[in-house]
């Protein structure tokens, strides 16, 4: 394997389908929403109406909470507001269902002559398909085979002090199964997902993203180049052409024309490619303050979210564009490293903070994958963004 391949093996054993897919990953939410309530529901009627022993209660309420703590830990983790979803989220998750297990076998300790009322099996399957979206491959393997390993035991133990026709292995095996199916499942579909992204974003990089904003630029000075020659220089050139004397005041009218396409041309070599997308979306370019320019050490993934995000807001029926503003500054807090650019964007919005949400929910669950610090704070009428990135 040659080292670029495997830098690009790295890169998608460690990056997640929420990273390459935030807005799918959002999609897929309410699916774990979901199963995680159902499987505290199913959980709790077979722990109350369909047990073969009476066992204990105090376990088998026990075991619903873990559960219920575990459902917990997902939906609060795969909020786009907290994305990446983290490791450690991740580990409690499988921990918490790992305790389940063993707490849902000691519930019921005795003879287990229904395998139907066994809904930890299946619920710890379902618990790492759950999260598949949110975790690179390795941790998904690594936490099926620990789940798998748990049932195993667990249930292997209760059926060797509680023999019945069916051999211990096998009653170890068929409760590891469903998980290590699902698990399965799991990892190719984390894996094949990477692999994907990876190729798309190969192949969309031959057109760079550097280079559709240059060809913006370009279009634009070409229109700002158009609406001077069509307002002053056509015009002057034409009442030229009827006269045939130049007199002073037309060599004052044409050195002032020039001062101006010069100072145009000088504004447009000092512009960023922020500033020219603030200026096509239809806010005025001296709202960024940015007397750096560095907003130019974005990379190009992070160029492409700003600048749909810039699109949008400011294409928005409520978003008022002249009153647009952004400030762009090296980082100055307390710790920040060295390097490290902060951006904050203030836009007026005409609409409620249930409005605002609606309508740029969306965006915020991308930034807030490709700037992790993003700090939104919404209310009536106003939308203010903050957040930060290391230099490129």
């Amino acid at each position: 394997m040659s080292r670029v391949d495997a830098v690009r093996a790295a890169a998608r054993g460690s990056r997640t389908a929420q990273q390459y897919d935030p807005l799918g990953a959002m999609g897929s939410r309410p699916l774990a929403v979901v199963l995680g309530a159902a499987g505290v529901l199913w959980a709790l009627l077979v722990s109350v109406f369909d047990r073969d022993v009476t066992g204990s209660p105090t376990l088998s309420a026990l075991t619903v909470l873990l559960l219920a703590a575990s459902g917990a830990v997902v939906v609060t983790a795969s909020s786009p507001f907290r994305a990446p979803f983290p490791r450690w989220a991740f580990v409690l998750h499988v921990g918490l269902l790992a305790a389940a297990s063993v707490a849902s076998v000691a519930a019921q300790w005795g003879p287990d002559r229904s395998g139907l009322n066994d809904f930890m099996c299946l619920l710890t399957a379902t618990g790492i398909v759950v999260v598949a979206p949110y975790r690179p491959w390795r941790d998904l393997a690594v936490g099926g085979a620990v789940l798998a390993a748990v049932d195993g035991t667990a249930f292997g133990v209760a059926a060797a002090v509680f023999p019945h026709q069916v051999p211990v292995a096998v009653a170890a095996f068929v409760a590891a199964a469903p998980t290590l199916v699902l698990a399965g499942a799991a990892v190719v579909f984390a894996w094949t997902f990477g692999g994907l992204a990876e190729r798309v974003q190969i192949r969309a990089g031959s057109y760079s993203v550097a280079r559709a904003e240059r060809d913006g630029i370009a279009a634009s000075v070409q229109q700002d180049r158009s609406v001077i020659l069509a307002r002053d220089v056509a015009p002057f050139f034409a009442e030229l052409r009827d006269r045939e004397v130049v007199t002073d005041a037309d060599r004052a009218r044409a050195r002032a024309i020039a001062d101006g396409i010069r100072r145009a041309m000088v504004a447009d070599a000092d512009r960023t490619w922020f500033e020219y997308a603030v200026v096509v979306d239809g806010g005025p370019a001296e709202s960024v303050d940015d007397p750096d320019g560095l907003i130019a050490t974005l990379d190009a993934d992070q160029r492409t979210v700003v600048r749909t995000f810039l699109r949008a807001a400011l294409g928005a029926a409520t978003v008022d564009p002249a009153r647009f503003h952004a400030t762009v500054r090296r980082a100055e807090e307390p710790g920040a490293p060295a390097g490290r650019v902060s951006v904050r964007v203030e836009l007026a919005v005409d609409d409620s903070d249930v409005g605002i949400h609606r309508t740029f929910d969306p965006y915020f669950a991308v930034l807030r994958v490709t700037f992790p610090d993003l700090d939104v704070t919404v209310r009536p009428s106003s939308l203010a963004l903050r957040f930060s990135y290391d230099q490129h």
